[in-house]
Parts: C-alpha cells; sequence; structure tokens
C-alpha cells in the first residue's frame, strides 16, 4: 500500500470505539493489517486504512507489556 507504517510507529486511530486514541504497532500481518496496542486500546490486529500515522517511532517488540507501552506513550 506504501503507507509508512513499521513495527514501533506510533498512530492514531481514525474508526470505532477507540477512534482519537494513540496506538502502537507492535507486528505487521500482511499488506493491509497490523497488529496494535496503545492506551485505551486493547491488543489487536487492525486494518493499516484505520490508522493515521504521527511520525513517531518506539523501539518495542511483540512481547512489550501493556504498563510498558502505556509508560512510552506518556513521555
Amino acid at each position: 500500500m506504501g503507507r509508512a507504517i513499521d513495527v514501533g510507529s506510533v498512530c492514531v486511530k481514525t474508526t470505532g470505539r477507540e477512534a482519537g486514541k494513540k496506538a502502537v504497532v507492535l507486528e505487521i500481518v500482511d499488506d493491509g493489517h497490523v497488529v496494535v496496542q496503545g492506551t485505551g486500546v486493547r491488543k489487536r490486529k487492525c486494518n493499516i486504512a484505520h490508522l493515521l500515522p504521527t511520525g513517531k517511532k518506539l523501539n518495542v517488540g511483540k512481547n512489550v507489556t501493556e504498563k510498558e507501552l502505556n509508560e512510552m506513550l506518556a513521555q
């Protein structure tokens, strides 16, 4: 799709009940889907068309805990 979404990219969800909340990409599933988690966003597969990249990037792995992720996003 040509989008600049990589593991660690901080994004804002644009649709659904979690719209407007920040999430971090933990894993790339395929060309159109990633696994995200963040403050107020539970860990789940998400369509990249529903994400707006912020340009910020965190150094995370897919085994990061929710607490660690929330602390990184708060900075």
